[in-house]
């Protein structure tokens, strides 16, 4: 399937041209973000697909993925890491290029990909989870395109830490980017397993750091995370049951981490309700740009 996907963050406009029968990528190009001007940002965003429609032609179907939160009705962006706020990313394209192309939240495109010849392959319903700096989610049932009723859904890394966690652990209340305070996403990120990290010990240690740790102090601070992202997990199958979560972002290669939250998964779940399987993404950073690119196809499809 010939389509082409942008994945449009805080750092990088990374565009990817897909083929094949399992959308594989077949080149990419990365530009700097600028995040100074929303219209510097939208100048990028439409080189990169001109230079995708100089791969696969003008009626080549492009998807664009991004973070935040995108209103339904009016297509206007609330974001903390890109000059998107009170913008519409899919109308200042539109305008440029002369056509619409579909902008969807970067965890759903992530979801989406996993689910259609991913790692969430075959199940009915899969949940994506992004453990980076951030955390965010996506949700897919039945292989339908995620839908958010006002762009919300989902969105894991925003609902409040269980009390009998941070009881179980001590640990304290980290105030949100979001102004709320004890979101999960500052507990169980790449950025969480930093915070739990100078809680414990004083000093901020990342989880790509740990090898340079004595083993016994990496040990204790895996177990407190894995146990707070087990949380997150059960919290998942409680509201979602899905078939299958299946884990992205940075955090996500930490050794042996899908063994470790079975594991951990198993001392929380209810009854003797089978837990959820737990997977590593299989087109892995390539799976944003890659579910925008899918979305594409469904969108020209429709029209």
């Amino acid at each position: 399937m010939i389509c082409g996907g942008i994945d449009l963050g805080g750092t990088k406009i990374e565009a990817r041209f897909f083929d094949g029968p399992d959308t594989a990528t077949i080149e990419k190009r990365r530009v700097p973000t600028p995040l100074f001007s929303f219209d510097e940002m939208i100048d990028a965003l439409v080189d990169q697909i001109e230079w995708l429609r100089a791969q696969g032609g003008n009626d080549l179907p492009i998807g664009v993925c991004v973070p935040g939160v995108i209103d339904r009705e009016t297509g206007i962006c609330y974001a903390s890491n890109i000059p998107s706020t009170g913008h519409s990313i899919e109308a200042a394209v539109k305008a440029r290029i002369g056509v619409a192309i579909p902008v969807i939240n970067d965890c759903m495109a992530f979801a989406f990909s996993e689910a259609m010849n991913g790692a969430g392959q075959g199940e009915a319903s899969v949940m994506g989870l992004i453990l980076g700096t951030g955390v965010g989610g996506g949700y897919v049932l039945n292989g339908e395109l995620p839908y958010r009723e006002n762009g919300l859904a989902v969105e894991i890394g925003h609902v409040g830490m269980p009390l009998r966690a941070a009881t179980r652990h001590n640990l304290p209340v980290f105030t949100c980017g979001c102004g709320k305070v004890a979101c999960m996403e500052n507990y169980m990120s790449g950025t969480g397993f930093a915070n739990i990290a100078q809680h414990v010990t004083g000093q901020r240690i990342g989880a790509h750091e740990l090898h340079v740790v004595d083993t016994n102090l990496a040990e204790r601070l895996l177990n407190i995370w894995t146990d707070i992202v087990a949380e997150c997990l059960y919290t998942i199958q409680v509201m979602l049951d899905p078939g299958c979560i299946v884990l992205g972002g940075g955090a996500s290669q930490i050794p042996n981490l899908t063994d470790r939250l079975e594991v951990a998964l198993e001392r929380h779940r209810l009854g003797h309700v089978a837990a959820p399987q737990v997977r590593l993404a299989l087109h892995g950073d390539s799976s944003g740009a890659r579910g925008a690119g899918l979305a594409a196809l469904e969108f020209a499809g429709a029209k």
